[in-house]
């Protein structure tokens, strides 16, 4: 049985990665993998980063990187995650759509 959980967030085409709040992660048994060293807001930071299947707009894909949001860290679908869906950013009208994928 899968167990899965609604998430609200922002797309950042800039973030590799994915954060999700813990508790979120936590709460459907995603285990953390390693903990890793991350630059951001002009120092360093360390998270817990694990695996999760994403579905957005009805496209599911495989496992992708995600990283154990902490308190004040803000949900985001990062660009790796978008790839994987087949999900670009549609800049003129401030929402996602599906993209042609090359198959190599």
């Amino acid at each position: 049985m899968s167990k899965y959980v609604e998430v609200d967030g922002i797309v950042d085409t800039g973030t590799v990665y994915s954060v999700i709040a813990s508790s979120l992660l936590n709460s459907i048994g995603i285990k953390p993998l390693e903990r890793r060293r991350f630059l951001a807001f002009g120092g360093y930071v360390e998270r817990d980063i694990g695996g999760a299947i994403i579905e957005v707009m009805g496209r599911r894909g495989g496992a992708v990187t995600v990283i154990f949001g902490e308190e004040g860290d803000v949900n985001v679908l990062g660009v790796t995650a978008l790839e994987s869906l087949g999900l670009e950013v549609d800049v003129v009208r401030g929402t996602l759509k599906e993209t042609e994928q090359l198959l190599l």
